[in-house]
């Protein structure tokens, strides 16, 4: 069995972690921890895990964690990974880290965006970005797993199909996304309260949104051209979920059933990923709850547009199940254990 460590517990991705460690055939969780005032069990602070797991969760003690685990989930708030990753590398631990601390190649571009100065150079050159259809290869072999965000996700798996097709003639694309109120985390905020949320719909962080440059670096890299994207994201009164509607302009005439034989040739054999077919498009509800990402088009020839919508649980496929999905793969697991 393999000893799993959760540090950073008490978040909604830390339950949805849990709850999926809880059903793996080959997993052993041996250590909970959080910021907690005192030493507290798990299903005090989570009661749908009463008679499931009941553990203690503590203060992160380094040492202990490192005696008790060989793969970790640090499931931590950004910059604060930076502190932890290099001491459980260092100790020879697997480590999943679902914050945007190894995301980026370039350290400067982290700084920009999230503020602060990236103290771990070398975990960045070590990391590998854990998307895991695209990167599958190169996650086998790592000890250190940058897990993709959210709205990067459902967005990249969403228009690398066309991208690598060429069938886009410009180097930019237009992404309007929806997410649940569970993506901005567990944290207490006026913005988020029941009735500023419930019987409404807005725009956040319109051109300053920190998930813009993890799309435009990880398209970049896969294309090896310029990608850039105007990124729209939008709060939905409702739990989970993202729905993304991404806009790509064609090169040249190029019909749904062209475009949908590329999609289909690309994922067939990724269990995770469902391509619609002609005429459908997926709803949010349908993604809730799974570790898929589901994927309709359409393309409309007056403006020579393709539009692709993608619908994923923002705290499965947009975080805790593709941490799992990806320890699967650096541990050499069916990719579905513990998922489906």
């Amino acid at each position: 069995m393999l000893k799993v460590a959760v540090v950073g517990a008490t978040g909604y991705t830390g339950l949805e972690l849990l709850k999926r460690l809880i059903s793996h055939p080959r997993v052993e969780i041996t250590s909970l921890t959080a910021k907690v005032d005192s030493t507290i069990g798990i299903h005090e602070v989570f009661p749908e895990l009463t008679g499931r797991l009941e553990m203690d969760c503590t203060n992160l003690d380094v040492e202990e964690v490192c005696a008790k685990a060989d793969f970790i989930f640090l499931a931590l708030p950004h910059t604060v990974s930076l502190i932890f990753a290099p001491i459980f590398i260092k100790a020879g631990k697997k480590v999943v880290d679902l914050s945007a601390d190894y995301r980026f190649s370039d350290t400067k571009v982290y700084e920009e965006w999230y503020g602060g100065k990236h103290s771990d150079p070398e975990g960045v050159a070590q990391a590998v970005y854990g998307l895991c259809e695209l990167f599958r290869d190169q996650i086998k072999k790592a000890s250190l797993l940058a897990n993709p965000g959210c709205y990067p996700t459902g967005t990249i798996l969403g228009s690398w199909p066309a991208l690598k097709a060429g069938l886009s003639p410009r180097g930019e694309i237009i992404v309007d996304a929806k997410t649940g109120v569970t993506g901005a985390g567990r944290k207490a905020s006026l913005a988020l309260l029941f009735p500023e949320v419930n019987e409404n719909f807005k725009a956040y962080s319109l051109v300053s949104h920190k998930h813009t440059p993890e799309m435009e670096e990880v398209l970049t890299r896969l294309t090896g051209r310029p990608i850039g994207v105007e990124f729209a994201p939008h709060l939905l009164p409702v739990n989970r979920g993202i729905l993304s509607t991404i806009y790509i302009p064609l090169a040249e005439e190029t019909s749904e059933d062209e475009i949908l034989d590329i999609y289909r040739r690309e994922y067939a054999a990724e269990p995770f990923i469902t391509v619609y077919p002609r005429g459908t498009l997926p709803q949010l509800r349908e993604a809730v709850g799974t570790n898929n990402c589901l994927i309709g088009i359409r393309v409309n020839p007056r403006t020579r547009n393709l539009i692709v919508v993608s619908a994923i649980d923002n705290l499965l496929k947009g975080a805790a199940g593709q941490a799992v999905q990806n320890m699967n793969i650096m541990e050499g697991f069916a990719e579905t254990e513990g998922l489906i």
